[in-house]
């Protein structure tokens, strides 16, 4: 675990380190996001706070070369320099649409290059948990990979809307995985130092370190280069695990129900991924592009109920982490026990969103009835 922690450290040292320089750097290039209709901000910030997340991804993975334990993942080397090789692509696609903007099918077919050669070099899911376990053959795999890959990118590009939104729902969705990894590798005595558990707790260390840049007034935003690189990490994580992991090596019991491996990659990213299936349904109904934007997300909904911008944050975070934490403990204690803490969880969020609205009617009807006394 000290490594790990070690490893969380430098990324999220690095990163809170660049941000200010990769600021600097947007301004010098010009690479600002502008106040439109749709935007919460209402000033024009720079862009390109993923570089600053690069420079933290490629310490981490640096100091985790150098530790003893750690060292075991690049072993081979093969499956960081395909992950590196995603990295590397997704990071180029992002900087290019950030300064100069592309089409959606253009930043589409860099996501799939930078998910099939991820998948073509081996991060991929080799198997599903279909009557008991069903082996994919090698092109499925792929096509499989680059789906998945897709939909975790434009997830959370999607719900990059507010003001340290994205980088702290990240943040929490790869600490509830890295937590799954890690005790999954204890209490089943597997191997802990994997890639898996390592870029997880990279997802960690870099949104730690860019947050405090981003929240709520933001001085830089991450732009399509810092979402879309979150989203390979995430995605890259969960494959790596649940997608190559031996399901005959494992207890089928408490640790691991049969279907955990593909029902927690959905857990942990469930806030963006509803967000991102509630857009292409209503875009689609509408008639238009399902990647065009507009000002319906979850968190634009939130505002417009009267919360305030951190708070809305602040309940998507929750809401992230209700169910991230509700899949990981499912693997390791009694469902009872989850469940009552999931439904204790969830009344207290319901109660939390709907606040806004019921304080508002409450005000409204105080000030009728002040209104009403003063006129009489």
């Amino acid at each position: 675990m000290r490594e790990y922690i070690l490893c969380l450290v430098a990324a999220a040292a690095v990163t809170y380190l660049l941000t200010p320089l990769a600021r600097e750097l947007a301004l010098k290039w010009k690479v600002v996001a502008a106040v439109r209709d749709r935007d919460v901000h209402a000033t024009p910030t720079p862009l390109l706070g993923g570089l600053a997340m690069v420079g933290g991804l490629l310490a981490g993975l640096i100091m985790a070369s150098k530790l003893p334990m750690m060292s075991a993942v690049f072993e081979g080397g093969s499956t960081p320099i395909a992950l590196l090789s995603g990295v590397a692509i997704i990071v180029a696609l992002g900087i290019i649409d950030d300064k100069w903007g592309l089409d959606a099918p253009t930043k589409l077919a860099g996501q799939v290059l930078a998910a099939g050669v991820m998948a073509f070099q081996g991060i991929a899911i080799i198997w599903l948990p279909i009557g008991g376990t069903f082996v994919l053959d090698p092109l499925t795999s792929v096509l499989f990979t680059v789906l998945i890959v897709l939909i975790s990118i434009n997830a959370i590009n999607f719900v990059d809307g507010l003001d340290g939104l994205a980088a702290g729902i990240v943040l929490v969705a790869a600490g509830a995985f890295f937590g799954y990894a890690y005790l999954l590798s204890v209490e089943a005595g597997l191997d802990r130092a994997t890639l898996a558990t390592l870029v997880s707790v990279l997802l960690v260390g870099i949104t730690a370190g860019f947050l405090p840049h981003n929240l709520a007034p933001a001085r830089i935003f991450m732009g399509d280069t810092g979402s879309m690189l979150l989203g390979l990490l995430l995605a890259a994580a969960t494959i790596t695990l649940s997608g190559q992991m031996d399901p005959s090596a494992l207890s089928t019991g408490a640790i691991l129900p049969t279907l955990l491996p593909i029902l927690l990659p959905i857990a942990v990213m469930a806030i963006p991924l509803i967000d991102l299936l509630l857009a292409v349904v209503r875009r689609t109904r509408a008639g238009r592009n399902p990647f065009a934007p507009d000002k319906q997300h979850l968190h634009h909904r939130l505002l417009e109920m009267g919360h305030s911008h951190r708070r809305a944050v602040a309940l998507m975070y929750a809401w992230t982490g209700l169910v991230a934490g509700a899949a990981v403990a499912v693997a390791f204690v009694p469902w009872p026990y989850a469940l009552a803490g999931f439904g204790l969880g969830l009344a207290v969020l319901i109660w939390l969103v709907r606040r806004p609205t019921e304080q508002r009617e409450a005000d409204t009807d105080n000030v009728t009835t002040l209104r009403d006394s003063l006129s009489g």
